[in-house]
């Protein structure tokens, strides 16, 4: 009597279990088409839920392991083959406009150089009092505060101000200093986009305006920005953002590929295995 309970209770046991793995694979099989229909999120999602639906579905979770491994490994190549389309295009876009700017780049000692509108290179500005914009090969954009005059106003930020009342201010300046040359006081300050205050972004947006600056320091020292310099804000701003979309797509790119490579890895052991 007692053997045929158990042999029941191992009977009741062996069928549930194959119940349990019928259900699972169905799930499976769900994940499958939905893998194959190109709607990875959908194959990802019912491959999970057998793991938290069916956990004792040891075999079907296991050939859900290798199936999520197919699906992150087409999904990452899908995700470059997209990166590489779109990294063409803002390619593009920064060579049909880069000649329109100068490229200050000494390789003896900078790995990153840095562009700059011609009209604002420093040969140019001698002697003279302005917002010099800039944005290095990475897109990383920034503003100098250049003041030349008989006596120094030891100057830590700037504010720009529309015609209408609207304004932008930077924060102080974590990179400035103070010279001489030939009895002319100079100044400069550099700020880097964040601490900006949203400056360059206002004098791009206000480009065709008249635009006030006032100097922010010991003494006050105002000035107006000629046309010149408002459009190179303008220039330079968007050159920032193709070259900033184009250093954040070959980081992606890099993160794509790091991931492929980790999933072919675990797969080929995982055939080595088996």
């Amino acid at each position: 009597m007692r053997k045929t309970i158990i042999l029941a209770c191992l009977c009741g046991t062996l069928v549930a279990c194959e119940n349990v793995e019928k259900k699972a694979a169905l799930k499976l099989a769900e994940a499958r088409a939905a893998f194959e229909a190109g709607n990875y999120d959908e194959a990802k999602a019912q491959i999970d839920s057998i793991k938290l639906l069916y956990p004792k579905a040891f075999d079907t979770r296991r050939q859900g392991i290798y199936l999520m491994q197919e699906v992150e490994l087409e999904e990452q190549q899908k995700t470059l083959e997209y990166l590489d389309s779109t990294l063409t295009a803002k390619q593009q876009e920064f060579e049909a406009i880069k000649s329109k700017f100068v490229l200050e780049k000494d390789t003896a000692y900078q790995q990153i150089g840095r562009y700059l509108a011609p009209a604002q290179v420093i040969e140019r500005n001698l002697h003279r009092s302005f917002l010099r914009f800039q944005t290095d090969e990475t897109g990383v954009l920034s503003l100098t505060s250049i003041y030349c005059g008989s006596y120094n106003i030891h100057h830590t930020a700037v504010k720009v101000t529309a015609p209408d009342g609207s304004f932008a201010e930077t924060s102080a300046s974590r990179d400035s200093y103070e010279t001489t040359d030939l009895g002319e006081r100079i100044e400069k300050a550099d700020y880097k986009l964040g601490e900006d205050g949203g400056l360059i972004a206002f004098v791009a947006a206000n480009k065709d305006k008249n635009l006030r600056v006032d100097y922010l320091g010991e003494r006050p020292y105002t000035t107006h920005m000629m046309p010149a310099d408002r459009q190179a804000a303008a220039n330079v701003y968007e050159l920032g953002k193709i070259l900033s979309s184009i250093t954040e797509i070959k980081k992606q790119k890099e993160d794509a590929n790091l991931k492929i490579r980790f999933i072919q890895k675990k797969m080929t052991e995982r055939k080595t295995e088996n």
